[in-house]
């Protein structure tokens, strides 16, 4: 394209197309602009010379748009909420409001509650912040906390394991996790004696959840040396896997509650120590403005608003299928 025609392509000349279809004829687009008929004529028939098209019909009455003032009017229209949009991100930024957000949560952590909060941060913001883009991101054990030291995430919630201090990370602590043994009705561990033994459980397969981890080096639990294994990627896809006697495995207690009460799943002690992982949430430092600095990162500050109430925290990891956190 020549430099006229770009330099034609302005917001101003975009929005005259734009009022001209909308109002339906040159006259009721003039009033609606502020100018005679007259000057918005010689307006658009500029326009037409530096694009060298007709945009409009002359032999009807009416503001009658060709093809290929319908495509500029249809592209028109997408770049002048292009212009809006990228003005509101500016504008967010200089008063300390992300343009966007990524969380990273993991499998284990609550999604009932998450998009709770995702309502609650759209209605309690003030304009500026509800105009932040919120990107949710599942990850798995490693692979949440990779997401936030590569930079792929903002906020990473349910952190497992001794991940050790890093440069710029902050953390704080989420709650702990019970996590139960169990198998279907119908497989064969569910009639065996209690407590289960690692060697029996060996015999059989194990249901697990990969992790989601690219660059660092996936963990592994509670596998057995030699068990047969089915990897899934998603703790509902494990659930689903034990509910069709797949496989026997380890899921979070709050996750299984409701199976268990409706004979869907059997719980099974085992020799071995039942794992109670200790999970957490973790951001970077630097992320959020410090007192008596300019006021930056608000977004990701209400996120930690909400996380720092005991109660958030537990229905993090204790609220599903719509269970309440103090369902015993």
């Amino acid at each position: 394209m020549s430099f006229a025609r770009r330099d034609a392509l302005t917001p101003e000349a975009l929005g005259m197309i734009d009022t001209i279809a909308r109002a339906g004829s040159f006259a009721a687009a003039a009033r609606e602009l502020g100018k005679v008929p007259s000057a918005l004529t010689y307006n658009v028939r500029q326009l037409e010379e530096a694009l060298d098209v007709l945009l409009f019909d002359r032999s009807s009455r009416q503001a009658q748009l060709t093809a290929a003032g319908e495509e500029l009017l249809e592209h028109g229209r997408r770049v002048l909420g292009e212009i809006d949009t990228l003005a509101n991100r500016v504008r967010r930024v200089a008063t300390g409001w992300e343009a966007s957000l990524t969380i990273a949560a993991d499998g284990i952590v609550s999604r009932l509650t998450l998009f709770e909060l995702v309502e609650s941060f759209y209605s309690q913001c003030p304009q500026e912040g509800a105009g932040t883009q919120l990107r949710l991101r599942t990850e798995v054990l490693t692979g949440v906390w990779e997401a936030l030291v590569t930079g792929q995430a903002d906020l990473a919630i349910g952190l497992t394991g001794d991940v050790g201090p890093h440069k710029n990370i902050e953390m704080r602590p989420l709650g702990e996790v019970q996590f139960l043994f169990v198998v279907a009705p119908h497989h064969p561990l569910a009639a065996l004696d209690e407590p289960l033994s690692d060697e029996v459980i060996q015999r059989h397969r194990a249901i697990a959840v990969a992790d989601s981890a690219q660059r660092l080096p996936p963990a592994t639990y509670n596998l057995l040396g030699g068990q047969d294994v089915l990897t899934v990627a998603s703790m509902q896809a494990k659930l689903e896997a034990l509910l069709r006697c797949l496989g026997c495995g380890f899921l979070p207690e709050p996750l299984v509650r409701t199976h268990i009460r409706n004979g869907l799943l059997v719980p099974k002690r085992v020799q071995r120590r039942s794992p109670r992982p200790r999970m957490g949430y973790a951001w970077r430092a630097d992320a959020v403005s410090k007192p008596r600095r300019p006021p930056h990162g608000l977004a990701l500050r209400w996120w930690l608003n909400q996380l720092e109430s005991a109660t958030t925290r537990r229905a993090l990891l204790e609220r599903h299928l719509g269970l309440p956190a103090d369902v015993d």
